[in-house]
């Protein structure tokens, strides 16, 4: 799609680019916090969300666990950023993972149905490439102790 200038009536190209997002892996009382989300797709997600304009990815992570989830969490680090094109089925998104904790009880809040906490044995089925992210958390959950993270699959 091109647009004209209108001081100058010159073709401006129309970029499309991927859009920012985060989510946050939650530790909590020995568990992943999960959202069930209300807004297709409908399923359990990490909590997360777009980052919004003059927001850093750091504020934006704070933001989106404490609107989903009603957690303060405290961001331990950036975990890994996934970018497939086809990750999010709405749009090409690129998300920086954080990696949380937090106390209290979590609570559904914003775009959020519900809200659970899950093992990794007991995951639900997960909306984008959430099962992915998770898979490469517990395996680098298990390689802690030798200080060998796993590289994110294809990417």
């Amino acid at each position: 799609m091109m647009s004209q200038c209108s001081a100058c009536g010159q073709t401006i190209p129309a970029y499309r680019n991927p859009v920012p997002t985060v989510d946050i892996i939650i530790a909590l009382d020995g568990g992943i916090v999960l959202v069930k989300r209300k807004n297709p797709p409908c399923a359990w997600a990490l909590p997360g969300g777009f980052v919004d304009y003059g927001e850093s990815l750091e504020q934006a992570a704070v933001r989106e666990a404490l609107e989903e989830t009603g957690l303060h969490v405290r961001l331990d680090r950036q975990f890994h950023t996934y970018s497939e094109p086809d990750r999010d089925p709405r749009q090409h998104t690129v998300s920086t993972v954080f990696l949380a904790t937090a106390e209290g009880a979590p609570m559904a809040g914003d775009d959020a149905a519900e809200v659970a906490i899950f093992t990794e044995e007991s995951l639900p089925a997960l909306a984008f490439d959430h099962s992915r992210i998770l898979e490469d958390y517990f395996a680098a959950q298990r390689a802690g102790a030798r200080n060998e993270y796993p590289h994110p699959a294809g990417g």
